[in-house]
């Protein structure tokens, strides 16, 4: 567990520090996502940009975040928070019995209708579809097809594969960081195809979350659909 810094006798740096650490703890800032800019941080918190950089600093030395020259800083604390698609996968690493990944496709696809759906000129993806299973049983818990909108810097991810075995880390290293999105819901009954792989009958009741997230400027970076045994999984809303 990471040492939480407090505001008892802190500088205007180590509060600023200490507000995004809370944050990134409790999971509103979940692995992955990029920080507000400095700019934006020193609108928020009233300071000097050099206190911002001073506060940053001290999240970077306590592994919290890292920070990508022209880009930003990324939230590195992978905990286990489980309320985020971004986290269920590291939540589950760490979690007694634990959970391994295994990647079932890694491809350039057509997909039209998704396309239209996204409002996209054209329709092809860099589809990554995984498969998650428990360490200790071999038994498929969750199958995760996430769709990426294919661009030309894109052209070589199939052949070199992902950047530490981490989706988000490439579309970081990539500079497609997620800045917001959305996502949906709702309890289905497995197709043929999808049952065969997560090893269930047909018709067995799985929750499905549909997540949408987009950059700074609203294009789309990625839709994943995740198809989760309600075993292992469930939706808790904060209201």
């Amino acid at each position: 567990m990471k040492k939480r810094l407090n505001n008892v006798g802190a500088s205007k740096a180590e509060m600023v520090a200490a507000a995004i650490q809370d944050e990134i703890l409790t999971g509103r800032l979940p692995y992955g996502v990029l920080l507000e800019s400095e700019s934006e941080l020193v609108q928020r918190f009233s300071v000097s940009r050099n206190t911002v950089r001073k506060g940053l600093e001290e999240l970077m030395n306590t592994g919290l975040i890292t920070r990508k020259v022209g880009v930003g800083s990324f939230v590195t604390y992978n905990g286990q928070t489980l309320d985020s698609a971004l986290g269920w996968s590291k939540a589950l690493e760490t979690a007694d019995g634990g959970a391994q990944t295994r990647l079932l496709q890694i491809s350039v696809i057509q997909d039209e209708k998704l396309a239209a759906e996204l409002v996209l000129d054209q329709p092809a993806f860099i589809a990554v579809d995984r498969l998650r299973v428990l360490a200790d049983s071999e038994r498929p818990i969750s199958l995760e097809l996430s769709r990426i909108p294919f661009s030309d810097r894109l052209a070589d991810l199939p052949l070199q594969g992902l950047i530490g075995g981490s989706l988000n880390q490439t579309l970081i290293e990539y500079g497609m960081a997620a800045d917001h999105g959305e996502e949906w819901a709702e309890v289905i009954g497995l197709e043929q195809a999808n049952a065969e792989i997560l090893k269930h009958p047909p018709g067995k009741s799985f929750l499905r979350t549909r997540r949408l997230t987009r950059d700074k400027n609203g294009n789309p970076v990625e839709y994943v659909v995740s198809l989760l045994d309600p075993a292992y999984f469930g939706l808790h809303l904060e209201f």
